[in-house]
């Protein structure tokens, strides 16, 4: 006999549910302490090396080694997740087709926050930490919710007709000791399920993405970006930012992002969320630039459900309400 949900139990559940919103909501629109902030900062973004100066490792061809766990360097008075960065005002150069599609994301939920895979160049513009891995053959980008690229770098050709991809279809090569990778056939954001970037910026299947990678010494990485969208964009914008090399023992951690459908789709607003005049949507309402860490509920920190994001001051289905002091 099919098992059949009991409508009072069914309407019991939610009023619980929603009760129980409710009493997080008291808690999480309380402004977090500035020494989680600290520490969340410390845990997320690089800091200028200041030891002695060590040159770039290099492979037996001699060409540099870019593996390594790299932490961005945060730069003063510009915004991060932003494609629009390094442009005057922070705008982009929009076609007519790529202002309509950027209006249309401000009218679903962030596809980062419904666990859907973050694509390029989202995934190099955001402030969490990565990792590199390359052999010769394959270059890998790993990142903080569990995502990856591959780019090839045995000397193919980039195939005619691939299929699309949310990080694009990537081939390398090195031009002395850069190394410059272009994708090709990304997924489009008129489907709803794909950012270029943190503020919604649109990326479509004609896109073009360039990106020049090179390690100046061993605590440094520099990346530069171009990409070229015709359908969206009237010229290429251009990117570029700097990454520390983590402290020894640091590494990625493992960490499950986890869609609550019920709870994102009722408590979460479209688009992605305030953007201000200086271009960046932040981690809150108290201006953070990095999320709070661990960016899952605390008792279990390899679990993070996709609205940590920037919506700190609603309430988790996994957060409980502090306990009560006691009398």
């Amino acid at each position: 006999m099919p098992y059949r949900i009991n409508p009072l139990h069914m309407a019991v559940g939610l009023a619980l549910s929603a009760a129980a919103l409710t009493v997080h909501a008291q808690y999480r629109d309380e402004a977090r302490p500035d020494s989680i902030t600290k520490q969340s900062e410390k845990i997320l973004l690089g800091s200028e090396y200041t030891g002695k100066p060590e040159s770039t490792p290099r492979d037996a061809k001699g060409k540099p080694v870019l593996n390594g766990y790299w932490k961005l360097l945060h730069e003063a008075n510009k915004p991060d997740g932003n494609l629009a960065k390094d442009l005057p005002n922070f705008q982009l150069p929009y076609t007519a087709a790529g202002k309509a599609t950027l209006a249309a994301n401000f009218k679903v939920i962030d596809p980062e926050a419904r666990c859907i895979i973050t694509g390029l160049p989202r995934a190099l513009t955001g402030v969490l930490p990565f990792e590199i891995q390359h052999n010769g053959v394959r270059f890998a980008t790993f990142h903080q919710l569990g995502w990856h690229r591959l780019a090839w770098l045995d000397g193919r050709k980039p195939v005619n007709d691939p299929d699309p991809r949310y990080s694009g279809n990537g081939i390398g090569h090195w031009e002395g000791d850069t190394l410059v990778i272009r994708s090709h056939a990304f997924k489009d954001s008129n489907d709803g399920r794909v950012w270029a970037d943190d503020n919604a910026n649109p990326i479509s299947s004609e896109a073009v993405l360039v990106e020049r990678w090179t390690r100046p010494d061993r605590h440094h990485l520099h990346l530069e970006l171009t990409l070229t969208d015709p359908k969206y964009y009237s010229q290429p914008i251009r990117y570029a930012r700097r990454f520390a090399l983590a402290p020894a023992g640091e590494t990625l951690k493992e960490v499950s992002c986890e869609w609550n459908t019920y709870w994102i789709t009722t408590q979460l607003e479209p688009g992605p969320g305030k953007i201000g005049a200086d271009g960046n949507r932040y981690f809150g309402p108290d201006k953070q630039i990095v999320p709070d860490w661990p960016l899952g509920n605390v008792e279990d920190q390899g679990r993070a459900t996709g609205y940590w994001l920037y919506r700190k001051n609603k309430p988790k289905p996994s957060d409980l309400p502090p306990k009560p002091e006691a009398k």
